[in-house]
């Protein structure tokens, strides 16, 4: 008997991750490096699933009190579960500026999903992945509770190790999948998915079998976790779905999705000019291009004596209006004080080097500390440095920089750009290699 049911599992395994192939758009053997994730609610991860086949309670979302009572009363349900919508994890266990505890509740009343919406929408939600003042909650989700007999994990995962996606899964669900594998590894199991062949019949069985399905089953399956109901329906009661952002250009609508209220206004401002910007605590901000160079940049500033404030990344294509852009971002808080780093490293001088930017425009969040110095560090492959040169010289005059810049670029057309920077009768301050340039942006910071 348990053959023939953990088939039917394992055929509902296999039209998932068929499903969720080809919303990537195929098992095309193509590696593109991501620039960003796209991170759903769980709202619309729910609805992802349903509208392709995915069992998914019954539920309705609500951006006030009353709509969220209304939503209740329309369940018609023996139990409601109401869920605050933020991107981040252990909702359960996190606590409303509000006073409210907990972003998960369970009631038999709509009146008490009213109250409760009350104390959640508005208010910040602060849980163990939150910075420290918490998310803003705008968002519920008023749900129809179920009985779980028993949870299970379920995941489809992109792996660069095996180059392709891979089924991940555990009949130990409900918890931290992270404890399950240090504690238990014997309970996770992977099954990797050929990219040109896809998911095949044994592997899907033998991933149902692996996840402890033996009695009578529907055919629909849900991701993280496998819940199963007392009557045997498997339902997805939590969910989670990113994408890499090359896959924006072929899924319109889900990108259109993107909920950027719980990012940084500077984040998206910085995504605007396809640059991406990370907050850090220090006081030397780093404009790079590349992930791994940023990376190594703010660990030599550390090994250097100094405190990273900030990076801020290119990427590959840069134009010379993206390289105004950044230094316009970075310069946006009127308190800033900038030292850049380039693969070139140009200091600006003795002098002093502060810009202000435009009354109101600060766009500086949580985590970045007051920027005095900046250090530009750019290896020009596909970049031309002297793209860069311009830029920053542009920027310099135009935004009235008065911090310490130092400049650092190798590379294509270096020369050039040296030239650039060099004529430009600013005040800065060239750096040899990275180490040398670390130095200077610390040293420009130590003199003040």
């Amino acid at each position: 008997m348990a053959a023939p049911l953990a088939g039917q599992a394992g055929a509902a395994l296999r039209d998932l991750a068929l499903r969720s192939a080809r919303l990537r758009g195929g098992f095309a053997a193509v590696q593109l490096t991501p620039r960003r994730w796209l991170n759903l609610q769980e709202y619309q991860s729910k609805k992802l699933m349903a509208d392709h086949g995915v069992t998914v309670q019954r539920f309705f979302v609500a951006d006030s009190a009353n709509d969220a009572l209304e939503a209740a009363r329309r369940l018609k349900a023996k139990e409601i579960v109401l869920k605050a919508q933020i991107l981040a994890g252990g909702r359960g266990k996190g606590i409303f500026n509000s006073g409210l505890k907990g972003g998960v509740h369970l009631t038999k009343d709509p009146k008490i999903v009213e109250q409760l919406a009350k104390q959640m929408i508005g208010y910040n939600l602060s849980t163990k992945q939150t910075p420290k003042d918490g998310v803003t909650v705008k968002k519920v989700m008023v749900a129809e509770a179920l009985n779980i007999s028993r949870e299970t994990y379920f995941a489809i995962l992109m792996d660069r190790a095996c180059n392709g996606p891979v089924m991940v899964g555990s009949p130990q669900g409900g918890v931290d999948i992270e404890e399950v594998a240090v504690t238990s590894p014997e309970l996770i199991f992977k099954e990797e998915i050929d990219i040109f062949e896809g998911i095949k019949d044994h592997q899907a069985l033998r991933m149902a079998e692996n996840l402890g399905f033996r009695g009578p089953l529907q055919q629909q399956v849900e991701v993280n976790p496998f819940g199963e109901t007392p009557e045997g329906q498997v339902v997805c009661f939590d969910a989670k779905i990113n994408f890499d952002d090359n896959a924006e250009f072929r899924q319109k609508e889900i990108f259109a999705m993107d909920d950027k209220s719980e990012n940084e206004p500077i984040e998206n401002e910085a995504a605007k000019y396809d640059l991406k910007y990370i907050g850090l605590d220090g006081n030397i901000a780093c404009f790079v291009n590349g992930a791994g160079l940023a990376m190594a940049t703010c660990d030599m500033i550390s090994l250097n004596g100094g405190k990273p404030a900030n990076f801020l990344d290119l990427g590959g294509g840069v134009k010379e209006a993206q390289v105004y852009q950044a230094f316009k971002l970075l310069t946006a808080d009127p308190k800033a004080c900038l030292c850049l780093l380039m693969r070139v490293v140009v200091t600006v001088g003795a002098g002093h080097f502060c810009a202000e930017g435009e009354k109101g425009a600060c766009y500086y969040g949580r985590g970045s500390g007051k920027v005095e110095a900046i250090l530009v560090n750019i290896f020009g492959g596909i970049v031309n440095c002297a793209i860069i040169a311009n830029g920053i010289t542009k920027a310099c005059r135009e935004l009235e920089l008065k911090v310490p810049l130092v400049v650092r670029l190798e590379g294509t057309n270096v020369h050039e750009a040296q030239r650039i920077l060099n004529e430009s009768g600013l005040p800065i301050t060239s750096a040899s290699d990275l180490e040398d340039a670390a130095k200077k942006a610390v040293a420009s910071v130590a003199k003040k």
